[in-house]
């Protein structure tokens, strides 16, 4: 793990269990809401012992990172870029899951060619929460985070390359959305990145402004980003000259560890392009 400061504030980076080397090519993972780090542990760890840096990274606000929670994609976006200064990096891949792939695909239109691959998983434009699950968020976040499990998995157990055998995933995710909200008790995350996902509205200008391929991994049971909540996104690429892959897994929102191997696969063959 790395320790950066990052517009004045301590960031967490866990380094997949190497030292951070700028000399190396570099990959930064992005998590979503109410998740850390943690939720990229095999991608991770594989892709920092197969010649990678990598710089999984809690979100401002968020567990074992200072300053103010993202209020908006687009101040998250800048909070990216920040990160590679901080970190001397002059070229990085990004990948995003849920909130953190608009805040991939917004850092990229931003970054231009400093971005050398883009990953956008679970994603989805516009990314619309409802107005009743927001509210929720708000006045009984328990309530809400277990109405967001019972959406996002598709699955009881993790593989045993994910989270080890006899886990139960949707209790794990519970536990961790719960330790994510009481990290920072001067601000709601839960609902803070629920507003930043809603009124997000630069998706498709984004997307057409990144200068580098992209790769679209879309749960086929996800019933909080559905695959087809993403093919307005899929077209403006493919409009725009971009070079497009896509990845479906047979599962729900969590792809990194209800189909971990399929997950980072797709990521590590994407890299090589």
């Amino acid at each position: 793990m790395t320790v950066l400061t990052v517009n004045g504030a301590p960031t967490y980076c866990y380094t997949g269990g190497k030292a951070f080397d700028a000399a190396k090519p570099t990959v930064v993972f992005i998590h979503g809401v109410l998740h850390d780090h943690s939720v990229w542990g095999l991608q991770s760890r594989y892709l920092a012992h197969h010649g990678w840096n990598v710089l999984a990274v809690d979100l401002p606000g968020h567990c074992k990172s200072g300053g103010e929670a993202p209020s908006s994609v687009e101040e998250a976006a800048d909070f990216i870029g920040a990160l590679l200064d901080a970190a001397g990096v002059q070229r990085a891949a990004l990948v995003g899951h849920s909130w953190g792939s608009l805040i991939a695909l917004e850092a990229a239109a931003r970054q231009k060619d400093r971005v050398s691959h883009l990953v956008l998983v679970g994603t989805a434009f516009p990314m619309k929460v409802s107005p009743m699950l927001m509210e929720t968020s708000l006045s009984d976040p328990v309530k809400a985070m277990t109405m967001v499990n019972v959406f996002s998995r598709s699955t009881l157990a993790a593989p045993p390359s994910a989270l080890g055998p006899g886990t139960w995933v949707h209790g794990a995710s519970l536990a961790l959305n719960r330790r994510v909200l009481a990290s920072n008790p001067d601000v709601n995350v839960f609902h803070r990145g629920f507003k930043a996902c809603d009124s997000y509205a630069n998706g498709e200008i984004a997307i057409t402004q990144i200068t580098c391929p992209v790769l679209f991994v879309l749960g086929e049971q996800d019933q909080m980003t559905p695959p087809k909540a993403a093919q307005g996104l899929i077209a403006k690429a493919r409009e725009s000259g971009k070079t497009v892959h896509i990845a479906q897994p047979p599962v729900g929102h969590h792809q990194m560890t209800e189909t971990p191997d399929d997950t980072l696969f797709a990521i590590r063959d994407f890299l090589k392009t």
